[in-house]
């Protein structure tokens, strides 16, 4: 198949073999995936990433890097066929999606990120048959593949714990941070206060939901808020993964806040327990998605009730994909880049 795939900490476009499913599995034609900081991660500091889990447990441990391997977990495709006793509960030609996780026949992996499970960088890829969900009919690839990186920020929001009354403040507004709003839209909580340096990013903020959003440069979005009746926000989703920001969060927010994070950091963190003590500030450490968050994302997007098409920018095939990585971390980049690689 053809694909685009890390090797020696590059990009590069090639023949890759063609997986083949076993009990369990679903053989999958991509049609569609998007472009993750996640990816960029791994593809610059890999190592560091597969080292932090064989010490601290992950699920990244048994990636090699000295082997080519397939990125891509924000994906949509068509069923081409099943292993060998498989359920078979969706039939050829109908298009899925699913949670990245392999755990059939003896693997457990993370979809694009592993030597065995190739991801939506390339033509074919193997799904785990308990995870996958229908799209359906008539709903466009790339605005389905916003099904998994919603589904995070879906989660995140939940791990808060959000009840009527709270004031959530959600710092950043990429992907993560934007499904975190409409997550918090969907669940009815409001008013939604979003923090974030640039102005497309806090734009697109407002059109998922957010209330109130705020230059932190111009305003601290933790002090009494003038628009709020001087009220403060007391659930902080962190979005960042900048290190030394948590300790920001607990030296700013008033009594009895409540803190979720969901920004990945690798590096380490240095808290003043004293501080959250005698605040009696609770945190949540959140992760990625479950199967409940994604069938809320799908069901949301098909719905209406949650719009994705301004994350998309553009549409690629495996040529693009060195480029449109390398500058994603932009302030102008959009939210995702989506990569077909039936194109070259």
């Amino acid at each position: 198949m053809k694909a685009a795939y890390f090797l020696d900490g590059e990009v590069h476009v090639g023949e890759m073999p063609d997986p083949t499913p076993s009990k369990g599995q679903v053989l999958v034609r991509t049609h569609s995936c998007g472009l993750c900081a996640s990816d960029t991660h791994f593809l610059h500091a890999g190592q560091t990433v597969i080292d932090l889990s064989k010490e601290y447990g992950g699920p990244y441990a048994s990636l090699d890097l000295a082997q080519a391997f397939v990125p891509g977990h924000e994906y949509v495709g068509e069923v081409i066929d099943y292993g060998p006793d498989s359920k078979r509960a969706i039939s050829p030609g109908r298009k899925v999606t699913s949670i990245p996780i392999m755990r059939q026949s003896g693997t457990h992996a993370v979809v694009g990120f592993s030597n065995s499970c190739p991801g939506g960088f390339g033509e074919y890829m193997l799904l785990d048959e308990d995870f996958v969900m229908e799209v359906p009919a008539g709903m466009d690839d790339a605005i389905a593949a916003m099904t998994e990186p919603l589904a995070v920020g879906l989660e995140h929001a939940r791990r808060g714990l959000p009840v009527s009354g709270d004031v959530p403040l959600v710092i950043g507004c990429g992907a993560i941070g934007l499904g975190v709003i409409a997550g918090l839209k969907l669940a009815g909580i409001a008013p939604i206060v979003a923090a974030d340096f640039h102005k497309s990013r806090r734009d697109l903020a407002l059109k998922m939901g957010a209330d109130i959003v705020i230059d932190p440069r111009e305003l601290s979005p933790y002090e009494p808020i003038a628009d709020l009746g001087m009220r403060q926000v007391n659930l902080v989703y962190e979005c960042v993964g900048v290190p030394g920001l948590l300790q920001k969060i607990i030296q700013s927010v008033s009594f009895g806040a409540r803190i979720v994070m969901g920004g990945y950091c690798m590096e380490p963190e240095q808290l003043l327990v004293f501080a959250a003590q005698n605040k009696r500030l609770t945190v949540h450490f959140a992760a990625g998605e479950e199967p409940q968050d994604m069938e809320l994302a799908l069901r949301s997007i098909d719905n209406g009730k949650v719009d994705v098409s301004a994350w998309i920018g553009a549409r690629i095939g495996l040529g693009g994909v060195a480029q449109a990585l390398a500058e994603m971390s932009g302030p102008q980049a959009p939210v995702r880049t989506v990569v077909d690689p039936r194109k070259l």
